[in-house]
């Protein structure tokens, strides 16, 4: 039989790849001459680098880049063949780039990421795949925007300092510098969230609180990027801040749309296209994804459900795994997900759930193989 596995990572615990060959060893216990075609996957946000590259065989770039505060970071891209890239903004400009006592939400800036952009421009590719999710600024991308030679002034004619909170004097967005070699470039956002820039369901109000911003500052930001948002308007003719998606990673999908005419997709579409799933699941007797956690939301671009529409396209069915599983979760099987199953034994820290990941994950496997073999003894039968 021909076994696609396709999975997200577990956040903190398993990349999409680890996750993908613990499942295969789980498996391979119950049916060894399985035909398993590994496809780790990602929506954009943590992994879609190192999903791409298992993929397309690209190799791994490193850059040191300006980190949400300014420190250096190494931060990692993949360059693709057909003078392509692939970026995760969280590399740069992450949450995790940044100990917990540090953070300062006002201050933090995207810089890095476009330093990111570009490397790959000195590259010379002509197609970057930007993907958000997990950042640590609420800047509009700003900081990005600055890395590629624009220049944000304040009412003095003074470059503004980085960080969100500074876009409140901002008075004059000069793009004259603007890195030329973006007019021959294709920049496509990967993104799984369809939030505007401003507003209750912005990108300060939904995503500043986890990345520390109080009820105060959720608003001095909220304000500092509506003020953006219309110093943008007035300089390029065009009010973008009500657009879907471009509040992820804290409004750098606005500077991506604004200034670099990014395309936006759903991560896991632009990710599932660049790996050649469906492809892979052509033929596939089962799919099995997962992610570290299903419920209900997992519906918004999430990993599972992306996978389980190219596989239902192709009548091929799907199993998911996960860590745990959350209200709304059976919403998922008018996805295609045929079924959905949670690794715990039974009642598990989340440290220890976390540790024991990869072997529950290969001892689910095992499990679902022989219900598989099960299943097909019971249709001989008929």
């Amino acid at each position: 039989m021909k076994l696609v596995i396709a999975p997200d990572s577990f956040k903190e615990s398993l990349s999409a790849r680890a996750v993908a060959e613990a499942i295969a060893a789980g498996w391979a216990r119950v049916y060894p001459d399985s035909e398993l075609l590994l496809c780790p996957m990602a929506d954009g946000g943590e992994g879609t680098v190192d999903a791409v590259l298992a993929a397309t065989g690209g190799e791994r770039q490193w850059t040191e880049v300006s980190g949400p505060l300014g420190d250096p970071v190494t931060a990692n891209w993949g360059l693709l063949p057909g003078r392509r890239a692939v970026i995760e903004m969280a590399e740069a400009s992450g949450l995790h780039r940044v100990e917990q006592a540090r953070r300062d939400v006002l201050r933090a800036s995207s810089f890095g990421t476009g330093e990111l952009i570009r490397a790959a421009l000195d590259a010379g590719v002509r197609r970057i795949v930007l993907g958000l999710g997990g950042s640590a600024t609420n800047d509009g991308g700003a900081g990005l925007l600055c890395a590629l030679g624009v220049r944000l002034l304040d009412a003095d004619g003074g470059d503004l300092p980085p960080g969100g909170e500074a876009l409140a004097r901002l008075r004059h967005i000069d793009l004259t510098g603007l890195d030329t070699r973006l007019a021959q470039v294709e920049v496509l956002v990967a993104a799984d969230v369809d939030n505007p820039l401003c507003g209750p369901r912005g990108a300060s109000a939904v995503f500043g609180p986890q990345k520390g911003a109080t009820p105060a500052q959720v608003d001095q930001l909220d304000a500092a990027l509506g003020h953006y948002a219309d110093v943008m308007a007035s300089t390029l003719g065009e009010d973008l801040r009500n657009l879907p998606g471009v509040g992820a990673a804290g409004g750098l999908g606005f500077a991506a749309r604004a200034v670099l005419k990014a395309g936006f997709r759903p991560g896991i579409e632009l990710v599932a296209e660049l790996a050649g799933l469906a492809e892979a699941v052509h033929g596939a007797d089962l799919v099995i994804t997962g992610e570290g956690r299903l419920d209900g939301q997992s519906l918004h671009g999430k990993t599972p459900v992306g996978v389980a529409r190219i596989a239902r396209a192709a009548g091929v069915p799907v199993i998911a795994l996960a860590g745990s599983l959350g209200e709304g979760y059976q919403r998922l099987y008018a996805e295609g997900i045929g079924a959905a199953f949670s690794l715990a034994p039974g009642p598990l820290s989340l440290e220890q759930a976390m540790q024991q990941a990869a072997d529950q994950l290969s001892a689910r496997a095992a499990d679902l193989a022989r219900l598989w073999q099960i299943a097909g003894m019971a249709a001989r039968r008929v």
